[in-house]
């Protein structure tokens, strides 16, 4: 008998389920349909409860609960990518305990691939104000023997979001938050050779951060994209769980996006993240 006949009757595409606060989490999508395009995706931007990071800690588990249950029940997602780094830091537990699916956050997959990076095992986070406060990137760092100091640079977002991802100004704000970083790394005795981004947004402006690291850096700093390293987990995982199960794959990506409010600027904004059309955009309830 051989091994396909053995394995019996391939099973269907299994669908991939990414959700967000907002459709940031859409670079971790684009990096995932990258790696496995002939995939089912159904992506959900909660857009209407946005920022998580003003939220408390029991509310964002409430919403991000409500998000992975109807990715998993409606849409009959197997495996869910949190592609949020506060709900990675504030409610992976909530999530995990919620749903009968494997679940991946954005945080440790960002510090391993620091982990394998480093070789001062001094690193850099830079992220969101709500991701710094939870020390959520520390504490994973740490777990990897690693020494991380983090920084909150809440005018990328923004800047991001205006278009202005080559922008002159926007080099300049990426230099005054560099260079104050880097002066803290100094001050507490760090000899950072890696930088983390830390928000779903920042893959966006990746060539602009690198550039200013050339041009300001005595040392390299290598940038690690949580976005790609969250994909390359997502990707080890699923080809596991896929070769155990006989998947068969689809002819070509599919990709289904939802939101819970702002549906049109989900539409206008949403291919700059995920580099091609996101189509249409269907407008769900989650409640309060």
């Amino acid at each position: 008998m051989s091994d396909a006949q053995s394995a019996g009757p391939a099973s269907r595409t299994p669908t991939i389920g990414v959700f967000d606060s907002g459709f940031g989490g859409l670079t971790v999508l684009r990096a995932l349909v990258a790696r496995l395009p002939q995939a089912r995706f159904a992506f959900l931007g909660d857009t209407a409860r946005l920022p998580y990071g003003s939220k408390s800690r029991r509310t964002i588990a409430r919403y991000a609960v409500q998000s992975a249950q109807f990715l998993t029940r409606e849409m009959d997602a197997e495996y869910l990518v949190i592609a949020c780094n506060t709900a990675s830091a504030l409610a992976l537990d909530a999530i995990q305990d919620a749903v009968p699916v494997p679940v991946l956050g954005v945080i440790e997959p960002g510090a391993e691939a620091a982990r394998a990076a480093s070789t001062s095992n001094d690193v850099l986070v830079i992220a969101t104000e709500a991701t710094v406060h939870s020390h959520a990137y520390s504490a994973a760092c740490q777990a990897q023997g690693l020494r991380a100091l983090e920084k909150a640079c809440p005018l990328l977002v923004p800047l991001v979001e205006e278009g202005w991802t080559d922008h002159s100004v926007t080099a300049e704000v990426i230099r005054i938050y560099l260079d104050e970083i880097r002066r803290d790394a100094a001050t507490q005795g760090l000899k950072p050779d890696t930088l983390v981004l830390g928000c779903t947004h920042y893959p966006l402006l990746r060539p602009l951060i690198e550039k200013v690291l050339a041009g300001r850096a005595s040392c390299a700093i290598r940038v690690i994209d949580s976005a790609e390293s969250t994909a390359d987990t997502a990707v080890r995982l699923l080809n596991g769980r896929a070769a155990q199960r006989n998947i068969e794959t689809s002819a070509q990506t599919e990709i289904h996006c939802f939101a819970t409010d702002s549906v049109d600027k989900f539409e206008r904004l949403g291919p700059r993240f995920l580099g091609r059309p996101v189509g249409h955009v269907e407008l769900i309830d989650l409640g309060g």
